[in-house]
């Protein structure tokens, strides 16, 4: 490092001789000052804004171990404070390791930096996590609340005030609190969600939730049928895909493949059928569905391939559609 510094200085003062180079000619002594005084501050800038312990191979040397990277980046973070995601990794590293009181305290840096709803309920969590009873503190619940005063559909942060709220011995708030996620899981976690509810209010002296409380729009029945004039022309082993986008798109929100069987054939999209965790059929008004049978078994449509028209369905206030394969792809 020694050999590095010596050739940047040398470097600095030649680039400096070769600028103030006319000055020298013509005032020598207050060449050498402006050369000098450029000099000086290149170093004193770059100790205040550059970085001077990356040219110690010490540093640039890959950790060995989980706690040796640890350790590293919680002395960066010391020495650059100002970097909210840096103190969320250092968090999540710590969660990890069970050193949850450490992780409490970089999610407390990183949410001095950088407020965000998924980190406000990360450190709620780990506040909990921590506790002897592993229940939500004030901070912590007031750490989930202004998650959802930022994010008013974050489900982790809502299915964690209802925990907090059976903690103190709130039934009814919990039920309350979970029920607007009814609608926004699939099925299964409906389900599952649903015997929750239900166990609050049961606690609480309500009665169970009624049967259409439970059904959420995210669900679309459809039935498919064969049109006469072309199930001639389906091949042996074709599949059959169900899809549902957002109109005038082509990347499904949620689809499924079948092996055919006998028409008409009757199944349900949710968000379960969805290809992306970030977009699902529970977050849309509307979308448009269709199906199309291929021989290939090719998710993307080929030409030949048998098709329906595409239909664009209001979630809100329909759940049942037939859509009937009519028609060929050119």
């Amino acid at each position: 490092m020694t050999l590095f510094l010596l050739a940047a200085a040398a470097l600095v003062l030649v680039t400096l001789g070769l600028v103030t180079r006319p000055l020298w000619r013509q005032r020598p002594l207050a060449g050498a000052g402006v050369a000098s005084a450029l000099a000086l501050s290149t170093v004193l800038v770059y100790s205040l804004v550059g970085t001077p312990d990356s040219l110690d191979p010490a540093r640039r040397t890959a950790p060995a171990t989980m706690d040796a990277a640890i350790d590293q980046l919680a002395a960066e973070l010391a020495r650059n404070p100002d970097q909210p995601e840096g103190w969320r990794i250092l968090a999540r590293a710590y969660v990890n390791q069970g050193r949850l009181q450490e992780a409490s305290a970089a999610y407390a840096q990183a949410l001095e930096r950088a407020p965000d709803a998924d980190v406000l309920v990360e450190a709620a969590e780990t506040r909990a996590r921590a506790a002897p009873d592993r229940a939500f503190d004030a901070k912590a619940i007031a750490m989930l609340q202004r998650a959802l005063d930022l994010q008013p559909g974050h489900q982790r942060a809502r299915w964690f005030l209802g925990i907090s709220h059976r903690q103190a011995g709130r039934p009814a708030d919990a039920a309350r609190t979970w029920e607007p996620l009814l609608a926004a899981v699939d099925q299964k976690t409906g389900a599952s969600l649903r015997a929750q509810i239900d166990a609050a209010r049961r606690d609480a002296g309500l009665p169970a939730l009624p049967a259409t409380a439970a059904t959420s729009r995210n669900g679309l029945a459809i039935t498919v049928a064969l049109a006469p004039s072309v199930s001639a022309r389906v091949a042996q082993g074709a599949s059959l895909f169900v899809i549902a986008r957002v109109p005038g798109t082509v990347m499904p929100v949620a689809a499924e493949k079948i092996a055919l069987s006998r028409f008409p054939m009757t199944l349900t999209l949710d968000d379960a059928d969805s290809p992306m965790p970030t977009r699902k059929l529970s977050q849309l008004d509307r979308v448009e569905v269709l199906a199309r049978i291929s021989s290939s078994g090719d998710a993307k449509a080929q030409p030949g391939d048998m098709t329906s028209t595409p239909q664009t369905v209001d979630l809100g206030s329909r759940n049942a559609i037939t859509l009937t394969i009519d028609g060929v792809v050119q």
